[in-house]
């Protein structure tokens, strides 16, 4: 399944979702899907979020009893998923403040499920 499927699939899932991003280790985009005509912003900020997992996870290493699968991050306008693909990739999701994050965590469970297979 091409990963521009997966990352659409998981927008239109959650309601109140505005976008998702794959980012490589570097941050750099590998696909994105954007309610909006603002790919920009969305690329902007996956690479953003990717050095914040990152550093989540450098953190964890400390203590190597446990893996850094995904994290939220809430702001006064947004919320955002961020999923572990392996441990190269990392998949943000999006979403209005007023969208139900539980249901955008699983959801990005099984989209990160998706695209390992894809990768690996």
């Amino acid at each position: 399944m091409p990963f521009k499927t997966i990352l659409k699939d998981l927008v239109q899932s959650v309601p109140g979702a505005t976008g998702a991003i794959l980012t490589d280790w570097e941050g750099e985009a590998v696909e994105y899907y954007s309610v909006s005509d603002n790919d920009y912003d969305l690329k902007i900020l996956g690479a953003h979020q990717n050095i914040i997992l990152n550093r989540v996870r450098e953190v964890r290493d400390r203590i190597p009893s446990q893996t850094v699968r995904e994290t939220v991050i809430s702001t006064d306008l947004q919320h955002l998923v961020l999923g572990a693909v392996g441990n190269d990739y990392t998949l943000v999701m999006v979403l209005e403040r007023n969208a139900l994050v539980g249901r955008a965590v699983v959801r990005t469970r099984c989209s990160v499920g998706l695209l390992e297979k894809e990768i690996y």
